[in-house]
């Protein structure tokens, strides 16, 4: 085994031990790792990365299934277009993507290329969520699901399916913030039930690859089974540690590799 994959394996650890520690973003390391460490092609490395995603958040759904903090009534409602967004993007659009998108003199912008800065911008996002995020006290808030809730959370939840077929990562940063300003769920219970959505849309958008991408099984489920232990030693740590500092310095490590995404690409 060469060190290269070595490390990428390491990153895999890394991915779940996000995940256990803050609750999300592990996700947006998934692509650079089967990318920059592993040399998967980026549309291999976002279908990989659906499958890393969905199953590490299955784990947590389930346990939060036993702690009843789900609200599946809101996650079937924001869980229904998205899932269908994602798969159809992953079995129609990706496939049928040009090699080059479009050409201004020599500059070539490639299929490869546009998933990929779509990706940082997507990290960008995220870093930037992290580092502002503030703790939002809404326990207290009664839900108010009207029908303008139900558009409102229909249309993001269709824009989030296409952004997750599209770069493989969960979306569970713009989840989060959907369900509690739209909806009103309180703040746990949105992680949780995002965290519900996520492993959904996931695994369904990665069914869209199976006729299009040759899964090497082996690698793929070694590498998820390599995130979900870094998922259990993320929280056995999560107790002893700060999540609000955690999330503050993953946010700025998030900005950190979105720039270097840009400059590997671009430069």
């Amino acid at each position: 085994m060469e060190l290269v994959e070595i490390l990428g394996y390491i990153g895999a650890l890394m991915v779940g031990l996000v995940l256990g520690l803050i609750g999300g973003g592990g996700s947006i390391l998934t692509v650079p790792i089967l990318v920059y460490f592993l040399g998967f092609s980026p549309i291999v490395a976002t279908g990989y990365s659906l499958f890393v995603v969905g199953s590490t958040s299955l784990i947590g759904t389930l346990r939060n299934f036993k702690k009843n903090n789900i609200d599946f009534k809101t996650a079937l409602v924001f869980a229904v277009p998205s899932i269908i967004t994602v798969f159809m993007v992953r079995s129609l659009v990706i496939p049928n993507l040009p090699e080059v998108l479009f050409s201004i003199g020599s500059f070539q912008l490639t299929n490869s290329l546009f998933i990929m800065l779509l990706f940082a911008l997507i990290m960008l996002l995220a870093g930037w969520s992290m580092i502002k995020s503030k703790d939002i006290n809404t326990e207290s808030v009664v839900k108010q699901f009207d029908n303008t809730h139900y558009f409102a959370i229909g249309t993001q939840a269709i824009g989030i399916g296409t952004l997750v077929g599209l770069v493989g990562a969960g979306g569970g940063f713009l989840i989060v913030p959907a369900l509690v300003l739209l909806v009103k769920l309180p703040i746990k219970k949105a992680i949780s039930t995002s965290l519900f959505i996520i492993s959904i849309q996931s695994l369904i958008g990665f069914l869209g690859d199976l006729n299009t991408l040759i899964i090497d099984w082996k690698f793929l489920l070694t590498f998820t089974f390599i995130s979900i232990l870094g998922i259990f030693i993320g929280l056995t740590l999560s107790k002893k540690l700060s999540p609000k500092g955690l999330k503050r310095g993953f946010g700025y490590f998030t900005i950190f590799m979105a720039t270097y995404i840009v400059y590997k690409e671009l430069f």
